[in-house]
């Protein structure tokens, strides 16, 4: 899919802007503060989701300079080609809350527009994938396959809802020693539950890990190797019947230790995505520029499998992306995506001038201005 045509009023500092990108490379730049990000923000609320921003919507439309209030009449339009035809949407937001318009049919809400626009993001906030702890990491995983199965969302869903009742369960043992007949109960759910959660992150991280291993391949020109491996807590367990007894073996073993913390020391809510840099862990000895190469495999990737599934590449949204980049990692970017739609936010003119094709737009003071090569 690909984006014909964007508009947005009284959105951010955009008061009444309109772009007609092309099916390549886009690069928006400017100097900082000046409405590049929210040029993406906007396009990705077409996807029904929430700002990447962490933005809620009632922060979302235009301060009236007069007087520091939100403005009415807050509204994003985009034509886009999917599905062998082309498709418009408009996106209204009115009092923090959202009306949508797809293909002159409206609707009372943004989730309607969930499936119509496809999209993936890279911020800087994403390079804490690579910098935090394995909550970022199993968030990524989990991220994708909500948006690649939609069986999965619910699945963790319900394992997440199953741990927490045993981890109250374990809290009340101390008191109250009868509950322990009940821990069993919990035990043979959060096995089950579980057990499908690690296979799916497990086949997920096998399909995924060979697209990251060759887009940073491309990204460092062939002299840096990147691996990716899930990394369970649960150590064995190939089919899905094994991970299950298994996790139920290490639930029964650790019954005591979790008894006295109140906590399910195993399990998927344990795991982590290992990632390695020619096998040194990129987290503990990755450069900047290495680690942010790192996560844009991932989201690159993460765009292939889409494409894949759906039959179309989505569109590829990469905001303040070639920071910390040497030039050959630059160019890449730039210059060697192929067959999708990309849209590039950056600082500095010099950047610009290495892009061979596409189109390039400069925002200044919340106004674009689309410039000739």
């Amino acid at each position: 899919m690909f984006v014909i045509r964007f508009a947005a009023r009284n959105f951010r500092n955009l008061e009444e802007e309109e772009i007609f990108p092309c099916e390549e490379v886009n690069v928006i730049y400017g100097n900082n503060a000046q409405g590049k990000t929210n040029l993406l923000e906007g396009m990705w609320l077409f996807t029904g989701g929430h700002s990447f921003r962490g933005a809620k919507d009632a922060e979302l439309p235009r301060i009236d300079p007069d007087t520091g209030k939100n403005m009415s009449g807050t509204a994003l339009a985009m034509d886009f080609f999917s599905e062998e035809r082309e498709q418009s949407a408009v996106l209204q937001i009115e009092n923090g809350r959202r009306s949508t318009d797809i293909n002159g049919v409206k609707k009372d809400a943004g989730t309607p527009l969930v499936g119509k626009v496809r999209a993936v993001i890279f911020s800087p906030e994403h390079l804490l994938l690579v910098k935090e702890g394995p909550a970022r990491r199993r968030n990524y995983l989990d991220t994708a396959l909500c948006q690649l199965k939609p069986s999965y969302a619910p699945l963790l869903t319900a394992y997440r809802r199953a741990l927490m009742q045993r981890n109250a369960l374990l809290k009340d043992i101390s008191k109250s020693a009868q509950l322990s007949d009940t821990l069993a109960v919990w035990d043979a759910r959060i096995a089950r539950l579980g057990a499908q959660v690690i296979k799916e992150r497990i086949s997920f991280t096998d399909r995924v890990a060979p697209k990251i291993a060759g887009i940073y391949e491309g990204i460092s020109r062939g002299r840096e190797k990147l691996s990716v491996r899930y990394f369970p807590s649960l150590k064995g367990g190939d089919t899905l019947e094994g991970i299950e007894e298994l996790f139920l073996r290490e639930l029964s073993r650790t019954v005591s230790s979790d008894a006295r913390t109140g906590f399910t020391s195993v399990g998927p809510h344990r795991d982590d995505l290992e990632i390695e840099i020619d096998g040194i862990s990129a987290r503990s000895y990755g450069s900047q520029g290495q680690q942010r190469s790192s996560v844009l495999a991932m989201k690159l990737a993460e765009a292939q499998i889409l494409t894949e599934l759906s039959g179309e590449p989505p569109i590829v949204l990469l905001d303040d992306v070639m920071s910390e980049l040497d030039r050959g990692r630059q160019d890449y970017l730039l210059n060697h995506l192929k067959g999708q739609q990309v849209f590039i936010t950056c600082c500095s003119p010099d950047t610009v001038e290495l892009m061979e094709n596409g189109m390039r737009f400069r925002v200044e003071c919340g106004a674009v201005y689309p410039e000739e090569f």
